[in-house]
């Protein structure tokens, strides 16, 4: 096998655009399609590595031999998850709810290969200026929160929103490329 020869257990155009930064191209991507729904009181942390466990197994047990990397974001306000915001409504939730506060984000990485599976999770603090109701209204003009995780994407004109993070910004983008990397190398 090639060095750092893998499969991308997503979807994400983002996830392949950070690995794609630090010179690592899965030789394919594929996404696992799985309920994403979170369990009754389920916790930040279990949710984001028991989602990241279960993709990157349903893939691996369809790639015998085949390294898997897979990834699960999460936004969450204390105990809180926010959603992904499929919606105009949903989205402008999520912002007033971050609005003029602190919140975390969480990544957990997994790397499969056979049964063999490893998972990590990596948290950034992220703070959010408190947001006008105009600026809220233009960013959900923008759309650029569909589809992202707690309604905002960092990488874009939320940027303007965040004075403070503490942790990995890529992780916040959706995936710790440092993390990643050495979970990577310890498997491949």
């Amino acid at each position: 096998m090639k060095p750092h020869s893998f499969l991308l257990a997503s979807a994400s155009p983002r996830r392949l655009q950070l690995l794609a930064q630090i010179g690592l191209v899965p030789e394919r991507s594929e996404p696992a399609h799985i309920d994403e729904t979170p369990h009754k009181q389920e916790l930040p942390e279990a949710y984001a590595k028991r989602m990241a466990q279960q993709k990157a197994e349903k893939i691996a047990a369809r790639f015998a031999d085949v390294v898997v990397l897979a990834a699960d974001t999460v936004v969450y306000l204390g105990r809180r998850i926010l959603p992904k915001a499929e919606d105009e409504a949903t989205a402008r939730a999520c912002l007033e709810k971050l609005s003029g506060r602190r919140h975390r984000v969480m990544t957990a990485v997994a790397v499969a290969k056979g049964k063999h599976v490893k998972v990590k999770s990596v948290v950034t603090a992220v703070r959010f200026n408190r947001l006008s109701k105009q600026e809220i209204d233009v960013y959900i003009a923008s759309k650029e929160w569909d589809g992202k995780a707690g309604g905002y994407a960092i990488q874009g004109s939320a940027a303007a929103f965040i004075p403070w993070i503490n942790g990995s910004y890529s992780n916040v983008v959706g995936l710790p490329l440092a993390e990643t990397k050495v979970m990577l190398d310890s498997i491949i």
